[in-house]
């Protein structure tokens, strides 16, 4: 794969890192990240088009960086069972509301 750069209109999900040095290859996780939490209808195409489903429903399974909200819109679309889902796992949302009490 080539280290293929990022269309400029995914930029505003990167506010706090140099945009430029994205690499699809290096920063893949990260980026889903991004589009999965934050990411509009032309982000969410975008990805589908440079992201095999597996890919996703993979990180869905190994990271935790999701809102549950999110997680738990993603994992209806894509067809993957709530409790398989690390970020809505009882443990961490135990965690997550210690940290966020509003």
């Amino acid at each position: 794969m080539r280290n293929k750069r990022l269309p400029k209109f995914l930029k505003k999900y990167f506010w706090e890192v140099d945009f430029e040095k994205l690499s699809l290859k290096k920063h893949r996780y990260y980026i889903l990240e991004r589009i999965l939490e934050y990411g509009e209808e032309r982000a969410i195409r975008w990805m589908k088009k440079n992201f095999k489903k597996e890919e996703i429903v993979d990180f869905l399974l190994r990271f935790r960086t999701l809102s549950p909200k999110s997680a738990n819109f993603w994992a209806v679309v894509f067809n993957v069972k709530r409790e398989k889902v690390l970020c809505l796992q009882r443990y961490y949302l135990k965690i997550q509301r210690k940290h966020w009490l509003y």
